[in-house]
This record gives C-alpha cells, sequence and structure tokens, in this order.
C-alpha cells in the first residue's frame, strides 16, 4: 500500500533535503511525489535537458527505500517558452489574453507548446526508463482545473472549424443539426461559425454543446499522446492522473480522459480557502465514488489534507483527527494509496497558505503525529483495501446531459452535482454504497440505478435502459432526463421523457422550472397517503396511465397531476421523480425502493458512516464518526472524529 507525502525540493535549500527525507521516513511513508511543476528545473535553456537535481532526489530516496511517482512537468510551462511563443497562453471569453504567472494557462489547441510537451516528456521518460525505483508516471496536474478546459483564442477557432468539417462534412448538415434557420443563423462555410463568446442573449444551444464536446476532446487528446510517449519508452510504466474535484461541472469529461490512464489519482479537499465548515460527509464522500467511478477500479488519493489550505483566502483548520478521518474514509471508499498534501507548507509562492503536515516553522506537531498515526494504523490492511469495492447501486451520468443541464439550467435553482448529491444522500445515509459512472458503462451487475437529469438521450440509451428493467433491475429517473437529442435540441412530435414514456407509465403534461427548492407542497397517494413535504427546483405535471401515482402537487392549479410515478414493467421497477423532494420525503421513498430491490441498509446515528471492504471471512468494517460530538453506535463509543474498523460479520 502507497502512504507517503507530495515533496518539493526543489522550493527549499538543498542543505535541507537529507533531513526532510529522514523525517518523511519517520513519518512512515513508502512513497513521494515530485517533479510536476518543474519544468524550468529540468530545462533552464531550450533543449538543454538537465535532469541532475532530480537524479540526486531519487537517489536519496532509494537509499532510504522510498519509492517515487514522478510527475511531467507540463502543468506550468517556463517563462522562456512562453517568452518565446507568447501565443501558447489562453484567451479568456470576452477575447483578453491571460498573461503568464500561474499554472494551467496554455492552451490545448497550442500545436507549438504540444510539440514542446512532447520533447521533455519524451527526455524525461528515456533518462528514467530503467530507474525501477519510479514506481509511477503522473501526467501533468489536474487537467482542465480553475478554469483551464475552456480557451477561445484564435487556435481554437481554427482547430474548432476543422472539428465541425470533420463531424458534420457539409454546412447543410451542420445547418440542419443545430436549426440555424433560427435567427437566420446559417452558415455557407465552416469558418462562418463563431466559437460560442459572449453574447447578446445566447448563442445556439447545439453550438455550445459541440463546444464543449471540442474542448474535453482536447484535453483528451494532450493526456493521451503523454501516455503514449511514456508507454512508447516505458511499456510497463504505471500512468496516472490526478484529478481535482467538481469534475462534472468542467467542460473535460473526465471518464473519457481515464481510459488513456492506468490509474485514477484524486486529489480530495473537504475543505478549501474561503470555506467556514467542511463539505458534508455525503459529498466528500460522493467525490470520491465518483473518481472511483471513472474507471470502476480503485483510485489512489495523491492530495489528501492534513493542515488548512487556501490561496489568498485561508480555510477552516481540520480539528483533530479530522483530517485522519477523512483519510480512513478514502481508504474505505476504494482508495489503496494516500498521500499527503504536502509535506512541509510552502515559504515562497502562491501556495503559502496551504499548510502542509509540517508548518514553514519546521517544527512537528500535532499534523506530523496525526498523519503517522493513520499510517501506521492503515497499513496492516493493505491486501484488503486492495480488492475491488463493491456496491449494488450505480449513479448514471453523461457528459453531454451535465453539458446540456449546464449551459441552460432552466432554473436558477438547479444545479447539477447538487441534485446529483441530495439523491447520493439518501444513499449514504442509509449507509448504501453508490458507483457513480458514466452511461456508457456496463450496468448489468447493479440492481438499482439512480439516472438523475440525463436530458441528452438516443435510441441506444434508451434501449438499455429498458432493457435493464425488464430483465429485472429497479431504476430511478428523475426530471429533465430524455429531454434533448445528441444535438441537443427537442423532438418534435414526442411526450417527456422521450421514448421512455412506456417505461415510466405516464408522461409530462407540462413543466415548470421552480427558482428556489421548496417552491411547493406535495401530498402522499396510496401507500404514502397521509405523508406530505416540500419539493422545488423544477417540476414535471405528470399524467399517470399504467404508472401508480406516490405523490401529487398540493397546490390549486395542478392538484390533479402527479409528481411521482412508480411502474412495473418486465420484471422490473421504474419510478420516476418529476420534481426535487425535500429531506424528508427523499430517504422516505429511497428506503422503500432499496426494500424492493432487496439491497441491505445500515442503521447508524446521524453522522456516522459505515463501510465494508473485503471479501468473504476477511472482511472488515469502517465506523466513521464525522460529528465533532461523542456519539453511541450500538455498544461501541465514539469520539469526535474517530475511526473504528472491526472484523464484519457473516
Amino acid at each position: 500500500m502507497l502512504l507517503g507525502v507530495d515533496y518539493y525540493p526543489e522550493q527549499w535549500d538543498n542543505l535541507m533535503t537529507d533531513g526532510d527525507l529522514d523525517r518523511i521516513c519517520e513519518l512512515g511513508c513508502n512513497v513521494i511525489r515530485i517533479g510536476e511543476f518543474s519544468w524550468h528545473r529540468m530545462e533552464k535553456q531550450e533543449g538543454e535537458y538537465d535532469f541532475s537535481y532530480f537524479d540526486d532526489i531519487i537517489a536519496k530516496a532509494k537509499a532510504r527505500e522510498l519509492r517515487v511517482i514522478i510527475g511531467t512537468p507540463t502543468a506550468t510551462p517556463p517563462a522562456w517558452l512562453i517568452h518565446k511563443h507568447p501565443d501558447i497562453i489562453q484567451t479568456d471569453e470576452y477575447g483578453r489574453k491571460r498573461v503568464f504567472g500561474g499554472r494551467h494557462t496554455y492552451c490545448f489547441s497550442s500545436e507549438i507548446y504540444i510539440e514542446y510537451c512532447k520533447k521533455i516528456v519524451r527526455a524525461l521518460a528515456e533518462h528514467y526508463k530503467n530507474e525501477a525505483n519510479i514506481i509511477a508516471w503522473q501526467i501533468d496536474n489536474e487537467l482542465g482545473h480553475e478554469g483551464s478546459d475552456v480557451c477561445w483564442c484564435d487556435k481554437c477557432k481554427n482547430k474548432f472549424d476543422a472539428y465541425l468539417a470533420q463531424k458534420y462534412k457539409d454546412t447543410d448538415k451542420l445547418n440542419d443539426a443545430y436549426g440555424t434557420a433560427f435567427w437566420s443563423q446559417e452558415y455557407n462555410s465552416f469558418d462562418e461559425v463563431p466559437l460560442p463568446y459572449n453574447t447578446i442573449t445566447t448563442h445556439n444551444p447545439s453550438l455550445r454543446l459541440d463546444y464543449e464536446r471540442f474542448c474535453s476532446q482536447n484535453i483528451v487528446d494532450f493526456i493521451k499522446v503523454q501516455a503514449e510517449i511514456i508507454k512508447s519508452v516505458i511499456p510497463d510504466a504505471v500512468v496516472l492522473h490526478d484529478f481535482p474535484g467538481g469534475g462534472l461541472d468542467k467542460s473535460v469529461d473526465y471518464s473519457d480522459t481515464a481510459k488513456h490512464i492506468d490509474k485514477v489519482a484524486y486529489n480530495n479537499y473537504p475543505v478549501w480557502g474561503g470555506q467556514m465548515r467542511p463539505l458534508p460527509p455525503h459529498e466528500i464522500a460522493f467525490g470520491l465514488d465518483y473518481a472511483r467511478g471513472l474507471k470502476g477500479e480503485n483510485i489512489i488519493i495523491t492530495e489528501a489534507i492534513m493542515g488548512a489550505q487556501g490561496h489568498n483566502v485561508n480555510g477552516f483548520l481540520p480539528r483533530p483527527n479530522q483530517a485522519k478521518m477523512w483519510s480512513y474514509q478514502s481508504v474505505a471508499r476504494g482508495a489503496d494509496g494516500l498521500l499527503y498534501f504536502r509535506y512541509r507548507e510552502g515559504a515562497k509562492g502562491a501556495e503559502q497558505f496551504c499548510y502542509g503536515i509540517i508548518d514553514c516553522d519546521n517544527v512537528p506537531r500535532r499534523k506530523f503525529y496525526e498523519a503517522q498515526s493513520f499510517f501506521k494504523e492503515i497499513k496492516g490492511y493493505g491486501e484488503i483495501l486492495a480488492t475491488p469495492f463493491k456496491s449494488e447501486c450505480a449513479m448514471i451520468y453523461s457528459f453531454d446531459s451535465l453539458a446540456s443541464m449546464r449551459l441552460q439550467p432552466q432554473s436558477i435553482s438547479y444545479d447539477n452535482q447538487k441534485e446529483m448529491k441530495k439523491l447520493y444522500k439518501a444513499f449514504f445515509d442509509y449507509n448504501v454504497p453508490v458507483d457513480v459512472i458514466p452511461a456508457e458503462r456496463e450496468w448489468q451487475n447493479y440492481k438499482l440505478l439512480i439516472i438523475p437529469a440525463l436530458t441528452v438521450c438516443d435510441d441506444t440509451l434508451r434501449k438499455r435502459i429498458k432493457d435493464y428493467v425488464n430483465d429485472g433491475g429497479s431504476v430511478i429517473m428523475t426530471y429533465r432526463t430524455s429531454v434533448k437529442d445528441m444535438n441537443n435540441n427537442l423532438t418534435l412530435g414526442k411526450v417527456i421523457p422521450v421514448g421512455l414514456d412506456d417505461l415510466i407509465g405516464g408522461y409530462v403534461r407540462e413543466c415548470e422550472s421552480v427558482e428556489d427548492e421548496d417552491g411547493f407542497v406535495l401530498e402522499g397517494q396510496g401507500d404514502y397517503q397521509g405523508k406530505s413535504g416540500r419539493a422545488g427546483v423544477f417540476r414535471d405535471m405528470l399524467v399517470a396511465d399504467k404508472a401508480q401515482s406516490l405523490f401529487r402537487y398540493g397546490d390549486e392549479f395542478y392538484n390533479d397531476c402527479s409528481a411521482v410515478l412508480k411502474n412495473s414493467c418486465g420484471k422490473g421497477n421504474v419510478w420516476y421523480l418529476g420534481t426535487s423532494l425535500d429531506d424528508g420525503l427523499m430517504p422516505l421513498l429511497v428506503k422503500d425502493i432499496l426494500e424492493s430491490a432487496q439491497i441491505k441498509t445500515v442503521d447508524s446515528p446521524c453522522g456516522v458512516e459505515v463501510i465494508e471492504r473485503g471479501e468473504g471471512k476477511d472482511s472488515i468494517r469502517f465506523i466513521i464518526n464525522h460529528n465533532d460530538t461523542n456519539v453511541k453506535y450500538g455498544k461501541i463509543n465514539l469520539s469526535p472524529f474517530e475511526c473504528l474498523i472491526e472484523q464484519a460479520e457473516r
């Protein structure tokens, strides 16, 4: 099991290296991550590669039995490169050129930059191709993060023209797909098609989705070319990438990106600068489950926090044992390795207030010993934690649908991740694991699928959903599912959900976006007679044909319309949520759905997470107290932020 720290020796006096590495060993580490931001250290002048500095670091690590993850340095191009080729830098949507000084400032459409990246990556791989102490290669850093996923420069315009020409072949097909007769937007050539810059009102939705796809493909190609170079030089190299949080909100399909690497790494930040408090436990868990779902395999945490974090504004300081608890949560949810960011807080540069295991005073204190105790305690479970994570439920998403709803959310209260996490929370609270996976993934082995706002659908996807239900699967579907075609357009002559109305046993008569989260009352029907609650964000006025109506709207205008339907189809069942239920109704409904799908729940006090790992008699159970107070779980007394591991009962 890989346990370590992110170490940036180039930011410190060379005389500190030996003492640092000795202390890293004292911490209990067996790996360090280096090199990801050190292009200038490796190539001070164009074409003059010098890896001697890292040769020395790797040799010293090897002497201490510390293995190495090395990063390609392409997230931070050197100043000499930008000075020579300023056109590498991105342009924002208002046509303003960004400047050198941050990170990820390069444009993915820059062929010049890509060529320089190829050279440094190949030189690095050739130099270290026989270095057995390097156990993984990290490509770049948090691709697409911090707004770097979209550029609006002339290079992007030219490349986008070529992208459209390859996709549509002639402009008549594009005009038809986009419906450019609207507002007289017909194009005679591909170079007439604009980038969807800021404009009056809004751009064509089909154009906007195509640009999202283009931006995503640019990043996918960027990681692919680096991975291919490394593999061509070192065929058995383990290639990874460290994905940031918030991936479902970005203009890049990380699940597509993950196809070109061997291992998904994830940077887990439960709290960041400006936050008064950490993310709720279920949101942290959601991020881990999403990262694990990128390849459907266990992950490694390349950046776990121990101290407060922030660039210009500092964040909440994790309370004693709280960050350690997040580390336990990470491994419980499928991380078979964990590195802390960072070994020591930086004294200079933009991340001075990203506190590490050791602060800038260089004195080991609570955080050091807390991380040390985690490493010591978790090492004995490495074999069990290497086993695949098992879930009976999956939440399905698609890049096209996420982009479509982000571009046209329809309600100011709607947010992709927020609504997905709201659904997810009900399962989290029942301690039911959920894989968060792309729609293209196989799902036949799951008992239950959760399909939130999968608005862009085609016949193939609809057939897969129907076949799954007919074969005995259970599905929860929400409003805004199967509303648009693959060109991001509505479908003429079809009721919503398009092509799935027979599956849900009803259809949407009318719909309304709601500008708050609890805008109206729901009243229970049938088994839910006498139950009531509130809902909001969006609402479909549902007509039940074959389906049972579980809840209806409680207002005088739409009390004849259903809000939630249940339908049996073939051997399976489907529930359609026409609105976003409140925190009282959602768990009530989900509990019944889980029972119907024969999925086991585990009762625990609020804020206590229970996760089982492993198989058979060697299975273990994590009991994690996210509360800042003492809590009793069965006969166990849990102190604030305590995590216990016990043998699972079989």
